[in-house]
């Protein structure tokens, strides 16, 4: 199969992917070569009434929740046309921040509409990407040819709307989704153009079996590193060194900017010991990336204070043993109340996958008197609010009660921040149209 890019942006009800939603999907389908490749994608997704949106959120991009209900598609709806239409096998799918943001977004709204939220990330030669961190490391290591914008304070910044102003790129509507979509291509394009061999070997490291070659456990060798945790002092990024395994197969890396023995009293090491995921595209780059074009002084480093604070850490390997346990200790995810923010509480058995499978292909007359016997407990409550989002009328009298129940402590849950964040918009008619919705709901 022929491999392409998607570019795509969302805008949403708020920062929080497995309690708020996504209002605006838009994207941009390209070939490898960044051209594009048939009309974009732009799709407004109805407000779903167990939800408040942030008040703040909507002040940024304009969208009322109105105007997703008049001009929208339910999100059952949406996660059909993304699946069949436009995550098609090949596509590596990427943005501006999109694998920490965005993706979230996709697989917490894919869960709660028994989509699997995984395989369109993966399965049949389809791969993701994240041009921010391609553009942290290219300003680190290879900012030749570019200009770097910087925020008033003086501090580098990489904000996508100042990279495009200061490189005389198009980009017409910030916090549009679409906008920012072109946006994103124009930047990929400019550091493919500038930086050609850097783009495609970062292009090459979105693959996490080859971010394992080098991030090696059993034959662990310092490399580069960056990372929006780590300082805006030498554009975020540093050299590292694996120490220990971490959860679900990750990497514990160590920032060999520190000494150790100078920071043994330290109560918290973050991030001078970090987690790094191999399946989030991780920009990072053989050590020998930095004896060229000035590298080491670049970042702010010297292969002599690399190998000094390097011995340090191998002379305390009760340090490494103790990292170990703590993480081992630490809860990955908070506990969750509600089903819909149980996405990463265990993966389904192959049993209720195929019952899965069955809701989200089950129409409106199938789904009336639908109660599969799922094993995983999530799922029952899961399918009520599903049927209450986006089938009201499968709803059996006693469903009704039960998913009204649940609405309304959810809106309640919400309305403090809401009605605060609601006093501080400065625009009027956001303001009246989220008062409206607000006494609509309720």
């Amino acid at each position: 199969m022929e491999s392409t890019f998607f570019f795509y942006d969302l805008e949403t009800s708020g920062l929080r992917p497995r309690e708020d939603r996504i209002m605006q999907f838009a994207g941009q389908r390209t070939t490898l070569d960044l051209e594009p490749i048939g009309e974009p994608v732009n799709i407004l997704v109805k407000m779903t009434t167990d939800a408040l949106p942030s008040p703040g959120a909507i002040n940024v991009t304009g969208i009322t929740p109105q105007r997703t209900l008049e001009e929208g598609i339910t999100e059952v709806e949406f996660c059909r046309q993304v699946v069949e239409e436009i995550f098609t096998p090949g596509t590596v799918a990427l943005g501006y921040n999109t694998v920490r943001f965005d993706d979230e977004f996709m697989r917490a709204i894919f869960w709660r509409n028994f989509q699997d939220p995984y395989e369109w990330e993966w399965k049949d030669g389809r791969s993701r990407w994240d041009m921010l961190d391609v553009v942290r490391i290219t300003r680190a290591l290879r900012p030749e040819g570019i200009e770097w914008p910087f925020s008033p304070e003086g501090k580098p910044t990489n904000r996508l709307e100042l990279l495009t102003k200061m490189n005389g790129l198009s980009h017409e509507h910030a916090h549009d989704a679409l906008s920012d979509v072109y946006a994103t291509i124009a930047v990929a394009t400019l550091i493919r153009d500038k930086q050609p061999d850097l783009f495609k070997f970062l292009f090459a490291m979105r693959n996490k079996r080859n971010v394992a070659k080098l991030v090696n456990l059993e034959n662990p060798q310092p490399f580069v590193y960056t990372s929006g945790r780590y300082s805006n002092e030498f554009n975020k990024t540093t050299v590292v060194i694996p120490i220990a395994e971490s959860r679900n197969r990750n990497v514990l890396v160590y920032d060999l900017r520190y000494n150790l023995e100078e920071n043994l009293e330290r109560e918290n090491f973050y991030p001078i010991v970090k987690e790094l995921c191999l399946n989030k595209c991780p920009a990072v780059a053989p050590i020998s990336v930095l004896d060229k074009h000035d590298g080491w002084e670049k970042i702010g480093l010297s292969k002599e204070i690399v190998e000094e604070n390097l011995k340090s850490l191998r002379e305390h390997p009760e340090f490494i043993d103790q990292i170990k346990a703590e993480n081992e200790k630490a809860p990955e995810f908070p506990p969750v109340e509600e089903p819909e923010a149980a996405i990463y509480e265990g993966f389904l058995n192959d049993s209720d996958r195929i019952k899965v499978a069955a809701v989200r292909n089950a129409d409106e007359n199938r789904l009336t008197d639908f109660h599969p016997d799922f094993d995983d407990e999530r799922l029952p409550e899961l399918l009520l609010h599903y049927k209450g989002r986006n089938f009201p009328r499968t709803l059996s009298e006693y469903e009704n009660e039960e998913w009204e129940k649940y609405r309304l402590e959810r809106i309640k849950k919400q309305s403090q921040k809401f009605l605060e964040e609601l006093e501080i918009v400065k625009d009027d008619f956001v303001k009246e149209e989220l008062r409206l919705y607000f006494e609509s709901l309720i």
